[in-house]
């Protein structure tokens, strides 16, 4: 079985494959100062609770934006598995794409893995919208490469930056709001978030679509990502599992 281990800003996600089949995944907060001791508790018992075995595991993948995180889990693999996993990101790791960018080695680690599934799993063009710390949009061209995109601010991040600039605004949850006109503060402030960010979108999506002069399909990914597509037409489908995936795709390429 492979374990796959996706670390982002804020979550980590870890998923356990038996082939092609996702047999369990978790997700905690990214935390640099969680020794390999304490993520081997962890997920161990977690596995547990799914009926799957410790010593099944036979190979590991790590993709991660956080690079104080990667010697625990690095160690978690060798220590408590046995194996010495694949990291993207290291020059002997093929991907099968290539980042068509001014500087390829600034491209996150995630952004690439989920050009890698995009590409296997809808065919390319097409836009990825990954709703995470920060909200990123991303081009996949034809071919599956990665051709470029945009990174905004996470809903979250500007909605914890307006609660802590503004000393008269409470801290408040994000929810689709039936109007845009709000009649109370808090009201108020998730019509923003909310609404703003479906501008933000659509605006981003269009000048995408223009500049490639195509209607180029949309996939929205991330925790948020069920919520905002469900209140515009700019997003195609919803795929909350891409990045798993895509590191799946990327260990069988590399395999031999």
């Amino acid at each position: 079985m492979l374990l796959v281990i996706d670390v982002g800003n804020t979550n980590t996600k870890v998923a356990i494959f038996d082939g092609g089949v996702l047999k369990g995944a978790w997700r905690s907060a990214t935390d640099t100062t969680r020794t390999a001791d304490e993520y081997a508790v962890w997920l161990t018992q977690l596995m547990e609770l799914q009926g799957l075995k410790r010593g099944e595991v036979d190979a590991a993948i790590i993709a991660s934006v956080v690079p104080d995180t990667t010697f625990n889990l690095v160690t978690l693999c060798r220590r408590y598995f046995n194996i010495q996993p694949l990291q993207v990101g290291d020059p002997s790791v093929k991907l099968g794409i290539k980042a068509l960018i001014d500087r390829p080695e600034e491209v996150g680690a995630d952004r690439l893995v989920n050009a890698v599934a995009a590409q296997e799993r809808y065919g390319g063009p097409l836009i990825i919208v990954d709703f995470g710390t920060a909200t990123t949009f991303d081009l996949v061209d034809r071919d599956g490469n990665y051709a470029g995109g945009v990174i905004a601010p996470g809903i979250n991040l500007s909605l914890k930056a307006l609660y802590m600039a503004a000393a008269k605004l409470p801290h408040v949850d994000i929810r689709r709001p039936q109007r845009a006109i709000a009649t109370n503060t808090v009201h108020a402030m998730q019509s923003g978030i909310f609404w703003g960010y479906i501008g933000l979108i659509e605006g981003i999506v269009a000048r995408m679509r223009a500049e490639v002069e195509a209607e180029l399909p949309v996939i929205a990914t991330g925790g948020l990502a069920p919520m905002f597509a469900g209140a515009t037409s700019a997003i195609t489908s919803v795929d909350s599992d891409i990045t798993l995936r895509g590191l799946l795709l990327i260990y069988e390429r590399n395999r031999e």
